[in-house]
């Protein structure tokens, strides 16, 4: 028997280029592997050419999800059900490799061909009894043409178009009535073979106004169904990815193209780390040849490329799209071998910088090696390093941040500046189900926190600086208007969170309503301003016992006495409601294990304790106070379900 040679990792900056990626995906393969290998394929794939994407995909669609699982149990784990009209298998394929990619075990489901209205309409179909996380509800332009006569016209497309849309309304609803997870429609981009058969300009317009209005409606979907998301096929199309591949799709009745598939599956990753709770917060960028043209410390000022040229214009237009993520709550830092005080000089002054230093929430500028300043960056917000995105154009740096920091999200930019946003965009790092008041006002939020570590350093000790810190709690039932942010905390907070159960709006609206549940909501304030809704507190009444079935807070606030407070408020009402116990569930995941004593810190005693899931007791014989330097403005009486 031949034996097979695996390449050892290399170590050390050199490790971006040492090894072709898809050689080594291959001899993980044949070494039989990858199962074990899967939490470094992130790193693997960031490296993978494009060309090479289809070969991967096949690879690591052998790998079976339990096989990764029983290897690392602590990954994160979604069902996604797949149904639609023509042949899908070519899915499965892309998706093992977008999971992959993403570092997320995704369970693929596939329908059978064109069962899309049964697999939604019969609550007792096998979509529903797999319990998916995400329904990939594939539509593509065949399910109009199949039903226009022969021959047609622009009234009989309209038609077809009418019946389609209301059926995927009622079958939207049938889901949010029958199902829980995620329910995904996709626009149908208008084929050229359909509206070339009309040989008249104008009925070539109308059927373009018509077409489009129909996927006008079904994006509109959204606004009166939270629990559907809807893809928009057009800007794929717009970028010259094939809808479709005549020859399948006549003889495969595989409607939509490989390549198509290909970028739906990219899209559908996406989705798929925000159902995860995988979502990325802050944006770390290069200065030097990343935000501007040259080398500030050899150039100076004056000689830098910003919008004054062709090339300084590519610049620019990166800067404009950074101050457009950054106005919508992600956190952008300057990471950069450079001094300190002329970088603040051009942020400052300079004029044709769009980025300014208010759109910063820090700048970590010195020569120190980036990854330190990146893992530095990430304590001093507060947050795990995965929640990192790294921008720059050194494939030296990349390599080292890769090396050192795996969990970073690296984006490698090349000396082309016109290709940056691209780069930086093409894997949503960013993206949520829904953008709140609190993503707007995040970056504000960190900027004061930055202030209130300089008000902890004035204090000889943390109590002192906390009697002085004047912490407001407020806690009590969750707003409609807020159950939107509460769900994208169970969402997006993966530190202190309890159990990481995951949440779409309408399920914490159906808890919210539930004659036994509660959910309450924590805000919390202190003599630098309000912090806004920061943490969520999940209870549920079975005769005189009070279940804590989750409990999670914004990693923005601890250590402030907040979570103590809250717990404190809960066991109170528990108490005055005359329940006799509090039982909390603690279930361990990659990133909570520093919340695991949490319960039994505060009274609580261990009851079981069975597959990474700790159940805890408290007799509500003596309740904790609220820590003396909080002061509880509001609680939870009086909302007894």
């Amino acid at each position: 028997m031949t034996a097979v040679t695996v390449p050892t990792a290399v170590t050390g900056p050199a490790a971006a280029s040492a090894a072709d990626p898809a050689d080594e995906l291959l001899a993980l393969h044949r070494a039989g592997r990858l199962a074990a290998a899967y939490p470094t394929l992130k790193s693997l794939l960031a490296r993978l050419p494009e060309e090479d994407s289809v070969r991967a995909a096949q690879l690591l669609s052998r790998v079976g999800p339990d096989e990764v699982l029983h290897e690392h149990p602590g990954l994160p784990a979604l069902t996604v059900a797949v149904t639609g009209h023509g042949t899908l298998s070519a899915l499965v394929p892309a998706l093992a490799l977008e999971g992959a990619r993403h570092g997320i075990v995704l369970r693929t489901v596939v329908s059978d061909f064109d069962s899309y209205v049964f697999d939604l309409t019969d609550p007792d179909s096998a979509l529903y009894a797999a319990a998916p996380d995400l329904v990939l509800c594939l539509l593509d332009p065949v399910i109009v043409m199949d039903e226009l006569p022969t021959p047609w016209r622009p009234e009989d497309v309209e038609a077809v178009l009418a019946e389609k849309t209301a059926l995927l309304d009622a079958l939207t609803a049938r889901f949010a009535g029958s199902g829980s997870g995620t329910l995904v429609l996709n626009t149908m981009p208008l084929p050229r073979v359909l509206a070339s058969q009309l040989i008249d300009h104008r009925s070539r317009a109308r059927l373009g106004a018509v077409w489009r209005e129909a996927n006008a409606r079904l994006l509109r979907l959204t606004e009166t169904h939270p629990e559907l998301v809807v893809l928009d096929l057009d800007p794929l199309a717009a970028e010259g990815v094939a809808v479709t591949d005549p020859r399948l799709s006549v003889y495969a009745k595989a409607h939509l193209s490989s390549a198509m598939l290909s970028r739906y599956a990219r899209e559908a990753g996406h989705l798929a780390r925000i159902v995860a709770g995988q979502t990325k917060k802050c944006l770390a960028v290069d200065l030097d040849q990343t935000l501007w043209g040259g080398v500030l410390g050899d150039d100076g000022a004056d000689g830098i490329e910003v919008a004054e040229s062709p090339r300084g214009e590519a610049f620019r237009a990166f800067q404009k799209v950074l101050k457009q993520l950054a106005s919508q709550g992600v956190l952008l830092a300057a990471v950069s071998k450079n001094d300190l005080a002329p970088v603040r000089e051009v942020v400052a002054g300079h004029p044709g910088m769009t980025l300014r230093e208010a759109d910063f929430v820090r700048f970590a500028v010195n020569w120190r090696p980036k990854h330190e300043n990146l893992k530095e960056l990430a304590e001093d917000l507060n947050l795990a390093v995965e929640s990192v995105v790294f921008v720059d154009d050194s494939p030296y740096e990349c390599g080292l941040v890769r090396h050192e920091l795996p969990g970073v999200s690296v984006v490698p930019l090349d000396e082309e500046p016109a290709r940056h946003v691209e780069k930086l965009l093409r894997d949503g790092w960013f993206d949520v189900r829904e953008l709140t008041v609190e993503d707007r006002a995040r970056p504000a939020l960190y900027r004061v926190e930055a202030e209130r570590k300089d008000f902890l350093h004035s204090f000889d000790s943390l109590q002192d600086y906390l009697r002085e810190l004047g912490v407001r709690v407020r806690i009590g039932p969750v707003e409609e208007r807020e159950m939107p942010r509460t769900a994208q905390l169970t969402l997006r907070t993966n530190q202190f969170n309890l159990t990481t159960r995951r949440l779409q709006a309408a399920e914490v609206k159906e808890l919210a309503a539930g004659p036994d549940t509660r959910v309450l909501a924590v805000h919390a304030g202190d003599r630098f301003g309000e912090n806004g809704l920061v943490g969520v507190v999940f209870t549920r009444r079975e005769g005189a016992t009070v279940h804590i079935d989750n409990f999670l807070l914004s990693c923005r606030v601890f250590a402030r006495g907040i979570e103590q407070t809250a717990l404190a408020a809960v066991l109170r009402q528990a108490r005055a409601d005359g329940a006799r116990e509090v039982l909390a569930t603690y279930r361990a995941s990659a990133k909570n294990a520093k919340v695991r004593d949490f319960y039994p810190q505060n009274g609580f005693v261990p009851v079981t304790d069975a597959d990474g899931e700790l159940v805890f007791r408290h007799d509500l014989a003596s309740v904790p106070p609220v820590p003396d330097h909080v002061q509880l403005t509001e609680s939870c009486e009086g909302n007894t379900p």
